[in-house]
């Protein structure tokens, strides 16, 4: 039986962890907005589902007003203003490091970002303090959370990289080993944390004593980011990309992120004339969009202060019409090309009111650079591991450089006013899964919890994994997999019907005419819930 979604008449949340789910869903129950139902569930979750997101990871929001208007918080760091070039040379390093304290290069944005949000939501009525939204991560830290299956799994396969990194051991390990699923952890040292920032703020996470014992502990273990780089540190407010197709206008987040990659693939694919879901014709020609829109996103993307293009200029109609000239329906564009990983989680909430979330807060890998600092119990992100040491690079390692980022929340509007907050974890697979669930829910009519549980692909390299193949889940008809292999994919047809490495996609919906629905991954640990 195909997934339903969950459909309510004054508010959703949908996120990859249960307790997460739940702690919007509370948010909802006590007339809080959906800023602030979503404000619960991304401070419970670095708790909860510590492998995919924590408290030293960035963020990205686009909110949806009543009125139509989509804002864009962008909370991501900059690299430290100890991580030169030639530091990194001097060590030895040809490349980044992508585990330890010298993976641990870029300021920690996502907390700056919750506090713009909080602006917002209490711009659009919100009444509760962040003290209220971090309640259940508190709890959850003090008195501990199940171990998921998936927390399990990526220790399990990550141990030898991550169990010598300072911190790691004594804070995810029992007895040098991973945990088993189920097993009840426990973070005082984060329960700490969160509660000096229930009192004090979410400022004081920079500019505070959070701030200084953060500070303090990367200074011990040699990271690049300094205490004036955080105190420096701010999150800001830009204006999201956005594309007109024939029957809707998607927004996504402008660079560092790769939000120019789904909006091109959603614009390139709107151009072939594609009539079926899950035909030849809406494979492979998602598949070929997904090859030209990263073509361009590798030499375009690079930090928003330093961008040399205008990534608008991208999404022009005729620029979308030449991409899509340069497409062969009978045949496949040799591949690969650089592929990136990333781990991250995607959730979203909509309200009666008009507004609607679309946040993405990630680490980078599993795990991060795997560094837990002892006075905070944080977790620091290897976000700047993206960064190249060949200084003619598009993403040279510079001191406040912000580095590219695999993160994009989306967000739609249907001609029949229908509004769509989506997105997805996965790395690279981030935008092909974008345009495979928008593409299946708005343009082909398929049920939204279904189009977000049927199968899937992902062509590269993608969050825990350096396989650059085209990778199916083996669910779709054995005559399309033959059709893509016959017209030159490199195809690999996984074991698992439901596999982690497609990501973890969720939505949530406004319908023009009252309520509201939502739909989280079943390959994740979560759900959708509200009222």
């Amino acid at each position: 039986m195909a997934q339903e979604s969950f459909r309510a008449g004054t508010g959703v949340v949908a996120a990859p962890h249960a307790l997460a789910v739940e702690a919007g869903r509370a948010v909802l129950e006590e007339g809080g907005n959906a800023i602030e139902a979503a404000l619960a569930a991304a401070m419970t979750i670095p708790v909860v589902y510590p492998h995919m997101t924590h408290m030293g990871g960035d963020g990205f929001w686009l909110i949806r007003e009543p009125s139509g208007r989509v804002h864009y918080i962008e909370a991501c760091g900059y690299a430290g203003a100890r991580a030169t070039r030639q530091r990194y040379l001097d060590a030895g390093y040809d490349t980044i490091p992508t585990r330890g304290p010298l993976a641990a290069l870029t300021v920690p944005g996502q907390v700056a970002g919750w506090a713009l949000a909080m602006e917002a939501a209490k711009a659009f009525g919100g009444r509760l303090p962040a003290s209220r939204m971090l309640e259940p991560a508190i709890h959850h830290a003090r008195n501990g959370a199940p171990v998921s299956r998936s927390q399990q799994q990526l220790t399990t396969d990550k141990l030898a990289e991550l169990k010598d990194v300072p911190g790691f051991a004594e804070t995810f390990l029992n007895d040098g080993k991973a945990p088993e699923a189920g097993t009840i952890q426990r973070f005082p040292r984060l329960a700490e944390t969160l509660e000096q920032l229930a009192r004090a703020g979410l400022d004081d996470y920079y500019r505070g004593d959070v701030g200084r014992e953060i500070a303090a502990d990367l200074e011990r273990l040699d990271s690049p980011v300094t205490r004036a780089d955080l105190e420096a540190y701010r999150a800001v407010k830009r204006e999201p990309l956005v594309v007109k197709l024939s029957d809707m206008r998607v927004w996504s987040s402008p660079p560092p992120t790769q939000g120019l990659a789904t909006l091109m693939i959603l614009g390139i694919f709107d151009k072939l004339g594609v009539n079926h879901a899950e035909s030849f014709g809406h494979i492979h020609g998602l598949i070929e969009a997904i090859k030209r829109a990263f073509l361009v996103r590798d030499k375009v993307v690079t930090d928003h202060d330093r961008l040399k293009h205008d990534p608008m200029a991208f999404l022009a109609p005729e620029a979308l019409e030449r991409e899509a000239s340069r497409i062969d329906m009978r045949r496949a564009l040799p591949w690969p090309q650089p592929a990136r990983r990333g781990d991250t989680i995607w959730l979203g909430a909509a309200d009666k009111s008009g507004l609607a979330v679309s946040y993405i807060q990630s680490i980078f890998w599993e795990f991060g650079s795997g560094v837990v600092l002892p006075s905070t119990g944080i977790l620091m992100q290897n976000r700047g591991s993206s960064f190249s040491l060949d200084p003619a690079a598009a993403n040279p390692l510079e001191p406040g450089r912000r580095p590219f980022h695999t993160l994009n929340p989306c967000m739609a509007e249907l001609k029949d006013g229908r509004v769509v907050a989506f997105g997805c974890m996965g790395g690279e697979g981030q935008p092909q899964t974008n345009a495979a669930v928008l593409t299946r829910y708005a343009r082909f009519g398929v049920p939204l919890g279904e189009a977000i549980e049927r199968p899937r692909w992902v062509l590269g390299r993608t969050w825990g994994s350096d396989v650059v193949s085209l990778r199916l889940e083996p669910r779709f008809d054995s005559a399309l997999v033959d059709d893509l292999a016959r017209v030159g994919h490199d195809v690999e047809v996984l074991n698992e019907p439901f596999s982690d490495t497609m990501g973890h996609a969720g939505a949530v919906v406004i319908h023009p005419r009252g309520g509201v629905e939502g739909a989280h991954d079943p390959r994740a640990d979560g759900g959708a819930a509200g009222l």
